[in-house]
């Protein structure tokens, strides 16, 4: 399996801000957490310095997911005029549920509520590659689904 993840510029830059915020901001609140429950006697049956240590674990472990991202990250750059679909197209398709419309994105991206939806994913792999008029099938969990690309943008 293959460290690398596809992600736009704007989720690269919201990554960086985020690992930003971790790195200063909430480093530093945590570790004033642990002194104050440290302060508090007892380590061994101190809830509040559990908790902040698990927070801090929790903290430390994103910021490495982050740094892998960012030091694996392949830009997505918006493919307009593109004849078949690839990471970064939008895809207008019809289906059983009518028209509907994605981006295809990395999987540290995708939001279906959004219109931002998984390479990785069954739908986003089926469409990958395809033109418009082709129909694609995608096997889902309920079945096999078909869905015509009427447009790639």
């Amino acid at each position: 399996m293959s460290n690398q993840s596809y992600i736009t510029k704007p989720g690269l830059d919201k990554l960086a801000q985020e690992l930003k915020v971790l790195k200063t901001d909430k480093r530093k609140a945590i570790a004033s957490r642990i002194q104050e429950a440290k302060e508090l006697g007892d380590l061994s049956e101190n809830a509040e310095y559990a908790e902040a240590k698990n927070e801090q674990a929790f903290i430390e472990g994103r910021i490495i997911e982050i740094e892998n991202l960012l030091k694996n990250a392949i830009i997505i750059k918006a493919e307009t005029g593109s004849e078949v679909v690839k990471i970064g197209c939008t895809v207008i398709f019809d289906g059983p549920h009518g028209e509907k419309k994605y981006t295809i994105v990395g999987s540290n991206e995708a939001d279906p509520s959004r219109g931002l939806i998984s390479n990785e994913s069954p739908i986003g792999q089926a469409f990958l590659g395809s033109k418009v008029g082709d129909t694609v099938e995608v096997k889902l969990p309920k079945g096999v689904v078909h869905y015509s690309v009427t447009s790639i943008k």
